[in-house]
C-alpha cells in the first residue's frame, strides 16, 4: 500500500471515529440528562464513556492500518475501511450498553432513595379507627371472629 493510500485510510478512519464519538456523546448526554440529580453529572459520565470509546477505536484503527488487506491501493483501503466499520459498529453497541447500564443503576438508586424517604409510623396520623373503649394513638386490633369474643352468638 502506498503512502497516499495509507494516509487516506487514516484520515477517513479518524473522521469516522470522531463522527461516531460525537453522535454517542450528544445522544448519551440527553439519555443521562437527569443523572444523579444534576445534568452536569450526566454530561461528565457521558464524556468519560465517549473518551474511552475514542481511545479504544483509535487504537484499533492504528492496528488495522498495519495489517495487509488487499493487494493494490484501492482494494486495500476499501477492505480496511470495511473492517473498521464493523469494529465501529461493535464498539458503538458496547458503548450503548455501558450507557444503558449506567442509567439502569441510576434508576435503581432513585427507587431505593424513594423507599428510604417514606414517612415513619410515628409521623403519620392514626390509620385505623379505634375500637370503642380503647384509648391511645395505636389501638389494638379487634379480636378475630374465630374466637367469637367479645362477640356473642344468639
Amino acid at each position: 500500500m502506498t503512502t497516499n493510500a495509507y494516509v487516506a485510510f487514516l484520515v477517513i478512519g479518524v473522521a469516522l471515529v470522531m463522527l461516531d464519538g460525537l453522535i454517542i456523546y450528544r445522544s448519551g448526554r440527553r439519555y443521562l440528562q437527569g443523572s444523579y440529580g444534576d445534568p452536569a453529572a450526566g454530561a461528565s459520565m457521558t464524556w468519560l464513556v465517549t473518551v474511552l470509546f475514542h481511545l479504544a477505536t483509535l487504537g484499533v484503527l492504528a492496528l488495522l492500518s498495519t495489517i495487509d488487506i488487499g493487494g493494490s491501493d484501492l482494494p486495500g483501503v476499501v477492505g480496511r475501511l470495511g473492517v473498521l466499520l464493523l469494529v465501529l459498529a461493535i464498539a458503538h453497541a458496547i458503548t450503548l450498553g455501558v450507557l444503558s447500564r449506567i442509567r439502569g443503576e441510576q434508576e435503581a438508586g432513585a427507587v431505593i432513595n424513594r423507599s428510604h424517604q417514606r414517612v415513619e409510623p410515628e409521623q403519620q396520623g392514626t390509620t385505623v379507627t379505634p375500637v370503642p373503649g380503647q384509648e391511645g394513638r395505636y389501638p389494638d386490633v379487634s379480636p378475630s371472629i374465630e374466637h367469637r369474643a367479645p362477640y356473642t352468638t344468639p
